[in-house]
């Protein structure tokens, strides 16, 4: 017997089926799966789902360059007002 690869979207939707609709041994009929792997799908998509709620991930130099940026603002906002200030006068 082949073993059948399945993407991570139809394990999702499969998942989602018997979550919804309760019934885990005609989902698993309708998809051609043995229960065993639903349940392992199941435990490892709900392990996992809190996932959806973070946010991109954000590397330690992405937050040095975003510190970096508001500071050169300020910087240049700083200027301004005193290159508008010297022209005033």
């Amino acid at each position: 017997m082949k073993r059948r690869k399945w993407d991570s979207e139809t394990k999702a939707r499969v998942v989602l089926d018997g979550l919804l609709n309760g019934q885990v041994s005609d989902v698993c009929r309708q998809y051609d799966i043995r229960p065993g792997q639903y349940y392992k799908w199941r435990d490892y998509f709900l392990k996992h789902s809190a996932r959806v709620f973070e946010g991109p991930p954000r590397s330690p130099d992405m937050a040095a360059l975003a510190a970096e940026n508001e500071k050169l603002k300020r910087l240049v906002g700083e200027l301004t007002l005193e290159l508008n200030q010297k022209g005033n006068t």
